[in-house]
């Protein structure tokens, strides 16, 4: 039976604390007992993919805590409740689903009356034949010429994870051939976003995509009016130039307004929606159905790594298990992603979002306060642009951030120019293991300007190559980190009550229904 405790009143959390501190990496990182750690302290991903945490502050007293911590918490057992179909998202009494929209591992779930994996893959098959007909030709503008351009209008999880997919496997497409459409996105209110997209677009060749489950999503119905008002300014039907991806329930299901409507349901939260409609539209559209289909197998395959009991053989879970070793014994308050590729420019804003959104909470499953720490603030850049920037608060400054690099042995274009003896490639490689080495090892100097302290942990995911698959495997990997952590710190990970009151602010000022300090700050800004 599944039991829902706190952190602090499992017998694994006093063991835990009383290992604080123990591992010195400037020791065990040097030398032929640093290689040697380096190969043992790796963990098989799918697609190509590894999870190597040498250069964290653990060694094997430190994981068997940790595995014990996995076992009376029962987070292996809490996964398969979640994709068994249970209550899982206690805040708001609904079932988690975002894994069945890439594959079945566990029982059927059925909710509202239907198969729902039966509804995941009928929502792709319906949106791999709209792609097919616009990228033939059947389907086209007024004028019967074909489209060139996507664009999608949504906000936070109906932006953030899309945008970072589609740029991850934008050059990849163009290098491959599967490039089919450009993808643009407009996600801010503010006028001069929508404005910006639609001066770089053509909008006669333009197919717009309105992401909300509501139907009723402020800032999206805004963008919304914005878009039309060009459209219909451009002599054109919007109606002939828009899609939804919406619930079924919402005003957007059966509108007249959209050439077609693809489904997604309360059970998949927006962080968690890039492989349902919300990310499927669009990236079916730019890349093609079945390159998003790989994009699937790829965070499938990553997910049944997950159902694995032994944590060093599920990187998600080791992952995850780590991080709370950092964050409640070691204390450190936030984490850096740092990818080593420009193509996954804006996924550390995604895992942001993913993280932050999801563990930010005080209070547990039940609503009573939590007495530790619990989600981290994530933060980062591509590398090497970072270490140009915020890197030197990471070697130098007062607070100590875990750091979480990604890497990849070839670049997706595969064309390079060699300078002073090695490619760009071989350049971005080297500064990703000099950044770990250094963090982690430091430097004596008597200038104490010039010295380095090191003690500052790692870890690296390595691959082959950017691909779909890989790509995939890398966000499951990450969905499934932050769930884990939810787990141990018995919060609910899947709701964000933290975003309601701003907005139910915000709709007063606009009313007029303001006072003391409230208006003071409208009148501030003229609204």
């Amino acid at each position: 039976m599944i039991e829902w405790k706190n952190f602090d009143e499992l017998e694994s959390y006093n063991k835990l604390m009383g290992l604080k501190g123990k591992v010195k990496l400037s020791k065990v990182m040097e030398g032929e007992a640093g290689a040697k750690r380096v190969a043992e302290y790796s963990v098989p991903m799918s697609n190509g993919l590894a999870y190597n945490y040498a250069s964290k502050q653990v060694d094997d007293e430190v994981l068997n805590a940790l595995s014990d911590l996995a076992k009376e918490a029962q987070l292996v057992d809490k996964f398969a409740a979640l994709y068994n179909g249970e209550v899982i998202n206690t805040g708001e009494k609904r079932l988690v689903l975002h894994q069945l929209t890439r594959g079945q591992l566990g029982d059927k779930v059925t909710a509202d009356n239907v198969d729902k994996r039966e509804f995941y893959v009928a929502q792709q098959e319906r949106i791999a034949e709209f792609a097919n007909k616009v990228h033939s030709g059947e389907i086209t503008n007024a004028a019967g010429e074909k489209f060139t351009t996507v664009v999608q209008i949504g906000i936070g999880g109906s932006d953030l994870g899309p945008r970072a997919m589609y740029l991850a496997l934008e050059n990849w497409a163009k290098k491959t051939g599967t490039f089919k459409m450009e993808a643009k996105f407009i996600s801010n209110v503010d006028p001069d976003d929508a404005a910006s997209v639609l001066n770089s677009v053509d909008v006669a060749h333009s197919i717009f995509i309105l992401v909300s489950k509501s139907g009723t999503t402020l800032e999206t119905l805004t963008n919304e009016s914005f878009v039309k008002d060009a459209l219909k300014n451009a002599g054109l039907d919007a109606s002939k130039h828009m899609i939804a991806v919406t619930s079924e329930t919402s005003p957007l299901a059966k509108s007249d307004d959209y050439l077609a409507a693809f489904y997604m349901d309360d059970y998949i939260g927006g962080r968690f929606s890039s492989t349902s409609a919300v990310g499927g539209a669009v990236l079916s559209l730019a890349f093609g159905p079945e390159v998003f289909a790989s994009f699937l197998n790829g965070a499938a395959a990553e997910d049944k790594n997950a159902t694995n009991a032994d944590i060093k053989k599920n990187p998600a879970l080791l992952d995850a298990l780590i991080g709370v070793y950092e964050r409640n014994v070691m204390g450190y308050q936030a984490t850096a992603v740092l990818p080593y590729s420009q193509a996954l420019s804006r996924f550390p804003a995604h895992l942001q979002q993913l993280d932050m959104e999801s563990n930010g909470k005080s209070v547990n499953r039940y609503g009573a306060p939590v007495s530790y720490v619990t989600g981290p603030v994530i933060f980062g850049e591509p590398g090497t642009n970072g270490q140009h920037s915020f890197y030197q608060l990471l070697h130098q400054g007062t607070d100590i951030t875990p750091l979480q690099f990604v890497g990849f042995k070839k670049s997706q274009i595969e064309t390079d120019v060699t300078i002073q003896g090695s490619t760009s490639q071989q350049k971005l490689c080297a500064n990703v293991v000099a950044q770990i080495m250094a963090f982690a090892c430091g430097k004596d100097n008597e200038d104490k300007n010039k010295f380095f302290a090191g003690e500052r942990p790692s870890s690296i995911i390595t691959g082959e190559q950017l691909t779909p698959e890989s790509l995939g495997a890398l966000l499951a990997h990450f969905e499934n980190k932050v769930m884990f952590q939810g787990f141990v710190w018995n919060i609910n990970s899947f709701d964000q009550e933290g975003v309601q009151l701003g907005k139910v602010l915000a709709q007063k000022v606009l009313a007029g229904d303001t006072d003391g300090a409230l208006k003071a700050y409208s009148d501030l800004l003229g609204i």
